[in-house]
């Protein structure tokens, strides 16, 4: 998975990278199937927001953001958002109908 990292009116340093890149390591424990992410974080005045945008295998695009305190306020947000349309992707694609073999002997 690349991800890509863009701040507007705030300079990415590498505590920043390294949080954001750990709190998306999280979403790829629940689904591997991410292509890329694309992360955007801004500053202006009080307002901390951060968005992103995550492209899956199925080509589908899940988006999230959040506003903080903090800019770490607003990531922790945007990840909880974003690992939990990631969960709800995951459970769609997920066939929950038993097999026809099981339906006619059950165990």
């Amino acid at each position: 998975m690349q991800i890509q990292i863009v701040g507007k009116q705030v300079e990415v340093t590498q505590p920043i990278h390294d949080y954001v890149t750990s709190k998306l390591e999280r979403i790829t424990r629940h689904f591997d199937h991410l292509i890329d992410v694309h992360v955007v974080l801004t500053v202006e005045r009080l307002k901390h927001h951060a968005e992103a945008t995550v492209r899956t295998a199925q080509q589908k695009s899940l988006h999230a953001e959040a506003d903080g305190q903090d800019l770490y306020a607003a990531i922790d947000v945007m990840t909880d958002r974003l690992d939990h349309q990631v969960r709800k992707h995951k459970e769609k694609l997920t066939d929950h109908h038993r097999s026809e073999s099981n339906k006619r002997n059950p165990a």
